[in-house]
């Protein structure tokens, strides 16, 4: 009976105290915040051009644990010989085919090297050896020369070789305007640009062919 002589308003004060125990109903109604899931790993971008991020601290300690030997072997003995060698290689392969002009045969040469050099510098990423957990798996293999440090010997040869080979290309071709053209063209946009520092971890996507640029 003593219960019943409380006053209303104390009761009351009581009741609104109280929180009730959560339901679905109430869980339901509020919206859930999801927690910000944290990913080293960079987002694709679908913009046209796009920019490689810079590593993260995980990344710079997995490219620090051992030598990139994927991209160590520029700087060895010999090396350099290599490009001259598979140049002459080119021409001489080229000189054997019938019915192939001087002309075409150095035009050939070029296209065949700047082509090739091409994709085994600017458009595969990574490395062939899994010894440095996927560091450099964003970069390419000019990307990785001398640890991405510019106007190196090693770099400033790789500059010179197609710049050279185009000169000797359109000389021996009598400085024919289309061959011109076409020495210049590929030479320029697949062997000189690529490796300018201003296109330094640079991606184009052209949609439909290449994809969506993937910065991660």
């Amino acid at each position: 009976m003593g219960s019943m002589g409380e006053p209303l308003s104390s009761q009351s004060s009581r009741d609104e105290s109280l929180k009730p125990f959560p339901s679905n109903e109430t869980s339901s109604n509020k919206p859930s915040i999801a927690e910000p899931h944290k990913d080293h790993r960079r987002r694709r971008s679908s913009s046209i051009i796009s920019h490689v991020e810079p590593e993260t601290f995980e990344d710079e300690n997995d490219q620090q644990l051992l030598p990139n030997m994927n991209a160590t072997w520029v700087d060895q003995r010999g090396a350099w010989i290599i490009h001259i060698v598979v140049i002459l290689l080119l021409k001489i392969f080229y000189d054997l085919l019938p019915g192939v002009s001087t002309e075409w045969s150095w035009t050939l040469t070029n296209m065949s090297y700047v082509i090739g050099s091409y994709v085994m510098f600017h458009l595969i990423k990574g490395t062939p050896f899994d010894f440095n957990g996927g560091a450099y798996d964003n970069l390419t293999m000019w990307e990785q020369i001398n640890d991405e440090t510019l106007y190196t010997p090693a770099r400033k040869f790789l500059i010179m070789v197609p710049i050279v080979l185009f000169l000797v290309s359109t000389h021996y071709s009598h400085y024919d305007l289309k061959l011109f053209s076409w020495n210049f063209l590929l030479t320029f946009v697949l062997a000189v640009v690529p490796k300018l520092p201003v296109t330094h971890r640079l991606r184009i996507s052209i949609p439909g062919i290449t994809g969506p640029a993937q910065i991660s």
